[in-house]
């Protein structure tokens, strides 16, 4: 016996074959159930006229059928046109079986036609839906089960996007608007969002999708948080920006975005303050291949600049960013001179050659070290890096008569426990000892935090973590960070950039600080799973806590003191902290000069204590070089002791 399924899996052109002979059935049937119903017996249907009529009757029907198109329809795919299809196919058989009873002098009774007509309509049709049903229910039972998250047009458009797909079964909605409640959408019915942990476990949903793209992140964040601890993997819709733009379906779903688990809105940025230092101007980044100085170019390529100079050490960075800047001018019809220049921010006559031949006019320096524990293993080269790197480009800029230096600093500077951060914290002692000195290069630094999806983010390593079974690694069950998008924080340094006056130290609002062992706990809800501990030891995945990182603090801060002012843009501001003339820092660089050209690192920790950056170190020296030159001079001591206690 041929199954639904079976059918399904037969060829295109057997299927229409078979589906002819069925409907030949069902005129058949049809045919004599009408005489039957209106005669109440068969005896009078003996005549030939009858059979000559029957035979005419179903050359008519099938062909009608064939020209309606009928056979060209996908049962899975059946709608409401194919059921009208066969309700037409069924009166025009009807009409004919009047007409040719007329013509071929068989008396046929007016309600004979109908009653036939109708049981066509309801074999024909009927058995196509029955058919459709069964197949669909078969196919059910492998669909993972997922409730929506939103009963509005994006929900609704999702539901029947995903009734046709191969791997999900929309079994209910939920909304927050109280006109909706006990109502039912495309079959399926709306309750509130605070019976969402009943609807999960009493319809045995797989999964919640949340289709509500025009929801601010403070509002998303409001929903995650009821759906964290119900551990359901939630997916959701892409933005509405993406969908309206064509870059993405309304069905291809996505993880939860991190931001709106932080549920941080952005604000606007302002036309005026995005383009006052880069439309028309030749713009400089340094570090353009990296995280915050990728997102910087973007950001000023639609400013429209005269010429976008990308320096960056990396040759993969730089071919990366030109080759995706070079896509986007071309894509957006922007007539930009993008020029990709490798060079080293350690080589002060690379940098000026460079500014003097294209005449830059705004320079952004986000060249940098920024990873904490690298750079306690590399002190000479993080020192090298963040803080003459940051003075050798300054003295460049001056030199070639750059208008506006942009220093992206870090909330790490403030009162640092680590080299990296100190060696930004000297790097803005810096800046604001040149400002002083009046050079007509206006330099202010901008000071934020954590970004999400940067190099080295513990965002992109607790998903790794998770996809592979765990654990997920956190350092300590107290950390926190403060997180910004990368297009936000770009688009605010771009903004405070043209507030500053000339040794300004620009500070970012970052928003609430956030508990990293929450966040872990919450991706790894979010993504369906259990969090294993001793109250569940049977949970999916472990968050193991592997103590503190040399030079990591528990918590970051964004102001040294509370001496803080507000700008133009609320979520800019200014803090007014110590600095040093430029004689009196001068002599501080000199020592770490020296210093680091002896990797003498007691010497170099000396003249970053010296220093007013307010460096308090938790470990003792870290470097490797260092370490293993010294483990191998404490094994020769030793050695030479015993030796001598020997003889």
């Amino acid at each position: 016996m041929i199954s639904s399924e079976d059918f399904l899996n037969f060829s295109r052109p057997k299927k229409r074959i078979i589906s002819m002979f069925i409907d030949t059935l069902f005129i058949a049937i049809a045919f004599w159930g009408a005489f039957g119903v209106r005669y109440g017996n068969f005896e009078s249907m003996a005549s030939v006229e009858i059979w000559q009529t029957y035979a005419i009757l179903t050359i008519v029907t099938i062909t009608s059928f064939v020209k309606l198109g009928l056979y060209r329809a996908i049962l899975r795919y059946l709608s409401f046109h194919a059921l009208l299809v066969v309700s037409t196919g069924a009166a025009i058989s009807a009409v004919a079986l009047s007409v040719s009873g007329f013509y071929l002098d068989d008396t046929i009774p007016r309600t004979v036609p109908v009653i036939y007509g109708a049981f066509l309509a309801l074999l024909a049709g009927g058995s196509r839906l029955i058919m459709r049903t069964l197949v669909f229910s078969k196919r059910a039972s492998t669909k993972k089960r997922v409730l929506i998250y939103g009963a509005g047009s994006t929900g609704r458009q999702l539901c029947i996007a995903l009734r046709q797909s191969q791997d999900y079964l929309p079994v209910g909605f939920v909304d927050n608007d109280r006109s909706l409640f006990g109502t039912y959408i495309l079959g399926l019915k709306v309750l509130p969002s605070n019976k969402v942990d009943y609807l999960i476990h009493s319809l045995k949903c797989d999964k919640v999708l949340l289709a509500l793209p025009r929801a601010s992140r403070s509002e998303r964040k409001v929903i995650l948080d009821k759906l964290a601890n119900l551990t359901v993997e939630v997916l959701t819709v892409p933005s509405m920006e993406d969908i309206v733009n064509g870059d993405a379906r309304i069905d291809e779903l996505r993880d939860v975005p991190i931001e709106d688990l932080l549920g941080r809105d952005p604000v606007d940025p302002r036309p005026e303050l995005m383009s006052a230092d880069t439309a028309g101007k030749v713009v400089m980044v340094t570090g353009a291949g990296g995280s915050i100085g990728s997102e910087l170019c973007r950001q000023i390529l639609m400013q429209r600049p005269a010429k976008l100079l990308l320096f960056e050490l990396s040759e993969y960075g730089l071919y990366a960013i030109d080759k995706e800047l070079t896509g986007l001018a071309t894509e957006n019809g922007l007539d930009v001179e993008i020029v990709p220049l490798l060079g080293s921010v350690q080589r002060m006559n690379r940098l000026q050659a460079v500014m003097e031949a294209f005449k830059v006019e705004t320079l952004y320096h986000a060249a940098a070290y920024k990873h904490v524990p690298l750079v306690e293993y590399n002190v000479v080269e993080g020192v090298r890096n963040n803080v003459f790197g940051t003075m050798y480009t300054a003295q460049a800029a001056i030199k070639a008569k750059v208008d506006t230096f942009v220093l992206i600093s870090t909330d790490k500077a403030v009162r640092p426990t680590n080299i990296m951060g100190t060696t930004k914290r000297m790097a803005e002692l810096v800046l604001q000892a040149l400002a002083k000195k009046n050079t007509g290069t206006r330099f202010c630094m901008v000071r934020f935090g954590n970004v999400l999806g940067s190099s080295g983010s513990v965002i992109p390593l607790f998903k790794k973590q998770i996809l592979q079974g765990g654990p997920v690694t956190v350092t300590h069950k107290d950390i926190t960070r403060f997180f910004m998008t990368i297009p936000e924080a770009a688009q605010l340094v771009i903004q405070a950039g043209a507030m500053g006056k000339g040794g300004d130290v620009f500070v970012l609002d970052m928003g609430e600080s956030v508990r990293i062992a929450d966040l872990a706990k919450n991706l790894i809800n979010l993504s369906g799973l259990d969090v294993k501990s001793e109250a569940n030891p049977h949970g999916d995945i472990a968050i193991e806590f592997t103590g503190l990182r040399p030079g990591e603090k528990l918590y970051e801060e964004l102001l040294i003191g509370d001496n803080v002012g507000e700008t133009s843009h609320e979520r800019i501001m200014t803090a007014q902290e110590v600095s040093l003339t430029w004689d009196e820092l001068n002599v501080i660089i000199n020592e770490l000069d020296e210093a680091c050209h002896d990797f003498d690192h007691t010497r170099i920790r000396a003249g970053l204590l010296k220093a007013p950056t307010g460096f308090n170190p938790t470990d003792g020296i870290s470097d490797l070089v260092w370490h293993a030159k010294h483990d191998e001079e404490n094994v020769i001591e030793i050695a030479a002791k015993q030796e001598a206690h020997t003889a």
